[in-house]
């Protein structure tokens, strides 16, 4: 990358790591699977994270964000379908929870085994792809921050950066909840801490739906 973006690129990427470190759906997504399944799980999850973010870049830069901004029916349509993911996977977090059992601490290493990397990595994706605020937030980013004499290959490199940031930010957070001893207090309250995801993300997709409902009733 040239030295004459350095500065245009710090901006961007301080900005875009405090949206990162914000708690919202890929946070309890991540903390959940960390806990129940284990380290290998909150990895998965978090690389799918990184991942999804790439679809929000792709929508940037060929138009498509820009398009959903300008066409109301299109952006709620989105934002429709991802509170209904959001919901999805909140309400199958609480059901879930009943399959936590009074020795789950013990059991751990049995569960973390038997989970499937490519599952988390899914997880983590579509929380993240389907997240419209998330494109929305990207558009912000290039249209204000980028220059519009920025070159295709330079705006790709801050796409793959923001990919690679949100990933390790994940793993970071995945590895703290699954150090031994935090994640044996979590497992102890199994139940519970899934409910309380769950909820989480219930919360975070009525939310979404409450704004699409007030700007159409507007």
């Amino acid at each position: 990358m040239s030295f004459g973006y350095m500065g245009e690129f710090l901006v961007l990427a301080g900005v875009h790591f405090l949206a990162v470190i914000a708690p919202g759906p890929d946070f309890a997504v991540t903390i959940r699977q960390a806990v129940r399944f284990g380290r290998k799980a909150g990895i998965g999850t978090a690389i799918g994270i990184g991942a999804g973010i790439s679809i929000h870049v792709i929508y940037t830069l060929f138009g498509i964000g820009a398009l959903m901004h300008t066409t109301p029916w299109l952006m709620s349509l989105a934002e429709i379908l991802g509170s209904g993911y959001l919901f999805y996977i909140g309400c199958k977090f609480i059901r879930n929870a009943g399959a936590y059992v009074a020795d789950a601490p013990k059991e751990a290493n049995e569960i973390s085994r038997s989970v499937n990397f490519r599952e988390s990595f899914s997880l983590g994706f579509m929380t993240n792809a389907t997240n419209p605020k998330a494109t929305l937030f990207f558009l912000a980013v290039f249209t204000t921050l980028v220059s519009s004499s920025t070159p295709l290959h330079i705006q790709i490199f801050y796409g793959l950066w923001m990919c690679s940031v949100n990933a390790a930010w994940f793993i970071s957070v995945s590895l703290i909840f699954t150090n031994y001893i935090i994640r044996q207090r979590f497992l102890r309250i199994g139940g519970l801490f899934e409910r309380l995801m769950g909820c989480l993300l219930i919360i975070f997709s009525v939310r979404l739906l409450w704004e699409v409902v007030s700007r159409l009733i507007a």
